[in-house]
């Protein structure tokens, strides 16, 4: 008699309860997950965007069509379509504009090769078409982009308000593009040429107002912080005083908080406190003879000090933040100073006007003329809490642009038409190729073609119609057509309507959505931890610790 086979032990290697998903319903799931955002900012897109309204778990809402924004709040669980909040932010943090584009063509190239996913194509092969046809988009645009000549100062600032006013074009304060792109390149202009750096540009927000009201600072305003009673009677205003910025206390400290002394006699205690109001006294004087006008320090100037320094036309502030002292330090020389004593002339900073102005409902300590001027502050004003947000949310996109402008100096026309002309070049291209990679990097420059599309649905426009325009035009030498939303045709030349955009921000924002979709069709199997599904504070505790931890409590031992 045959002997059967023997059983095979089943071979537990997952905790109970663990998904696991993989093939092709998983990529395929993937895919659909990463259109499904893409769909919800698919409408912020262009200069007819419409704008997203998002209420927190705490009730708190906010008004944006800013790509980075939008992911960041509505807190995305599905781990591949994460991929694409990263590749938002990275944009973002990196070049400052292009964030909703980014994500829109991820989504797109991953929709376009969907297809060939359900018929069985390897996603190595689509990865490969889609590597080359990166390479191929970032040379042409090489190619294209128009270098400006740095040499003559009023053509280059002239680039820089059109990329400006390019990047504000989407937003809420399009309607205000020529005050806002002036006030810009005037920001950046302030800074120092060699880093640029768009962290000393400080913004403050004032509510009320209209947005004309809003104004550029070439120094540092800060908003006046919490005073004593003498404040008063300092003077608000100064011309070319010395300013010294500290990191010390100048306060009184009670006894209870600080120490225990014991005494015996009334004249110790005496002693004790008078030592303590000479300790105060004398970090006073010697701040006087320096001869400042103006004392900022990070920590608190107590009632004693407030009054010392108003009798003697000192002006002071204590509990003045961090970022808004480094930027008085830079605007105006000096350094902070840790110690009242041995400070000397090099160690003042200096401005030619300093005072306390009234902007709107509250009250704002402004230095101006500074001589090592490489800071500056936006004061933004507006009717709405969240409308003043969005203005600088639109701001922060315009500076990064700029910034990024000046750096290196090559633009593209926007408005869909560089991608169009990416679309052209890559289709061509793709006929010389045999075989399935054609077929991929076909798909590839149909799925730049959702930037103009895009545009053109949220203008209410027949985006069929302009893009076989816009076609015939890219195939015929009109390489700088794109969309024109105001216009009877739908299409014009952008390079000369002057919606330009630094060739660096599509660089990146090709690169990104290729890599991130390279990344998600890369993906076969998702293991989910059945920890990871609950919502539960950590791991439970094992079995019995509870009865263990309430043994004996509560109850007297008994008696033996």
């Amino acid at each position: 008699m045959q002997r059967g086979l023997p059983m095979q032990p089943t071979v537990v290697l997952l905790r109970e309860g663990t998904d696991t998903s993989q093939g092709n319903p998983q990529l395929l799931s993937n895919i659909s997950a990463c259109l499904a955002i893409a769909q919800t900012l698919s409408s912020t897109l262009g200069p007819r965007g419409m704008d997203k309204l998002i209420v927190n778990e705490r009730g708190e809402a906010q008004i944006t069509n800013d790509g980075a924004t939008i992911l960041k709040l509505l807190d995305i669980v599905h781990p591949a379509a994460r991929t694409l909040v990263d590749i938002a932010r990275a944009q973002d943090a990196e070049i400052g504009d292009g964030t909703t584009s980014v994500v829109l063509l991820a989504a797109q190239l991953l929709k376009e090769i969907r297809g060939y996913i359900e018929e069985g194509v390897s996603p190595h092969i689509i990865m490969k078409g889609f590597r080359q046809a990166t390479k191929l988009a970032i040379e042409r645009i090489k190619e294209l982009q128009v270098t400006v000549d740095k040499s003559d100062p009023e053509a280059f600032r002239s680039l820089l308000l059109k990329c400006a006013s390019t990047s504000m074009s989407s937003k809420l304060i399009h309607s205000e593009k020529p005050f806002f792109s002036k006030m810009v390149v005037e920001a950046i202009e302030c800074l120092d040429p060699e880093d640029l750096d768009e962290s000393l540009i400080g913004v403050k927000k004032v509510a009320g107002g209209g947005l004309q009201d809003s104004l550029l600072v070439q120094g540092v305003a800060f908003k006046k912080t919490f005073t004593y009673a003498g404040a008063e009677q300092q003077p608000k205003h100064f011309n070319d005083p010395l300013i010294l910025c500290l990191n010390v206390e100048l306060e009184l400290k009670a006894e209870k908080d600080n120490a225990e002394v014991r005494v015996e006699a009334v004249s110790d205690y005496q002693a004790i406190v008078d030592a303590e109001w000479e300790i105060i006294y004398r970090k006073l004087q010697a701040i006087e003879k320096t001869g400042a006008k103006v004392v900022l320090s990070k920590l608190p100037i107590g009632d004693l000090a407030t009054q010392w320094f108003a009798d003697r036309d000192i002006f002071c502030a204590g509990r003045v933040a961090a970022g808004d002292l480094r930027r008085v330090v830079q605007a105006t020389g000096g350094a902070v100073q840790s110690t009242c004593s041995d400070i000397s002339r090099e160690h003042l900073g200096t401005c030619s006007v300093f005072e306390e102005r009234q902007i709107g409902g509250d009250r704002y300590n402004i230095l101006e003329g500074c001589p090592k001027a490489k800071t500056c502050t936006l004061i933004l004003r507006g009717g709405a809490e969240q409308f003043i947000e969005e203005v600088e949310r639109s701001l922060h996109d315009a500076l990064m642009v700029v910034k990024r402008a000046i750096k290196n100096g090559e633009v593209v026309a926007g408005g869909g038409a560089i991608e169009m002309e990416l679309s052209a070049h890559i289709r061509k291209h793709a006929l010389t190729i045999p075989g399935k990679l054609q077929l991929i990097i076909a798909a590839f420059a149909k799925a730049l073609e959702i930037i103009p599309r895009q545009i053109c649905d949220n203008a209410g426009l027949d985006s069929t119609d302009i893009l076989n325009k816009l076609r015939m035009k890219h195939a015929t030498d009109g390489k700088w057509f794109g969309v024109d939303v105001d216009g009877p045709t739908g299409i014009r030349d952008n390079m000369e309507a002057f919606v330009w955009e630094p060739s660096l921000v599509k660089v990146n924002a090709i690169s990104s959505a290729s890599e991130a979709a390279c990344l998600i069709l890369s993906v076969d199997e998702t293991i989910r931890n059945p920890q990871s599904q609950q919502q539960g504070p950590g791991p439970k505790a094992p079995p019995g610790t509870a009865q263990r931890a309430l043994r004996g409590r509560g109850r007297g031992m008994g008696r033996r």
